[in-house]
């Protein structure tokens, strides 16, 4: 179920450290891999599924890019209601297992660390650790993400905070 944008929100302060969260399942399909490399990553075990058989994967695999959007989307279930400003940066990002077709896949997401930002008080700054995990459980893609994210009790006080000049 969809949670609209005007629905309470987690800000940092509702954020628990090492608590798990996890999507619904989501099953690739041939098609879809075949599209998107076409579209975006055209390296030919993409994009062809005939030549992509003389390649060591003896299959099209998704890319990379692919593999990110589909995490994405998936953690978007469990993260929309979350007060995102943005991203800041992805440190160790893995691909240790390719997306096949037919494989169903799910994110895993866990809050590592918090701490209030030292250049603006009205937000915090989050670390996830995220995980596109396959049906075998093994890890298709990981990362570490940095991120912004608004403060309940700071944002009343944001009139009063003055930022040096770049």
């Amino acid at each position: 179920m969809a949670i609209s944008a005007a629905a309470v929100k987690r800000f940092y302060e509702d954020l628990v450290i090492d608590r798990w969260d996890e999507s619904s399942p989501c099953t690739i399909t041939a098609e879809e891999i075949i599209e998107f490399g076409q579209k975006y990553d055209p390296q030919y075990f993409h994009s062809n599924a005939e030549e992509a058989k003389q390649s060591r994967f003896r299959e099209a695999i998704a890319s990379g890019i692919q593999i990110m959007a589909i995490w994405r989307r998936l953690d978007h279930e469990i993260a929309q209601d979350i007060a995102w400003i943005c991203g800041v940066a992805w440190d160790n990002v893995r691909f240790p297992n390719a997306l096949r077709a037919g494989d169903t896949v799910r994110t895993r997401a866990v809050c590592r660390s918090k701490r209030v930002s030292d250049k603006d008080p009205t937000r915090g700054v989050v670390v996830f650790d995220y995980l596109l995990l396959n049906q075998r459980d093994e890890v298709v893609w990981s990362c570490a993400s940095t991120n912004l994210i608004e403060r309940r009790d700071g944002a009343l006080d944001s009139e009063k905070i003055t930022y040096p000049r770049r």
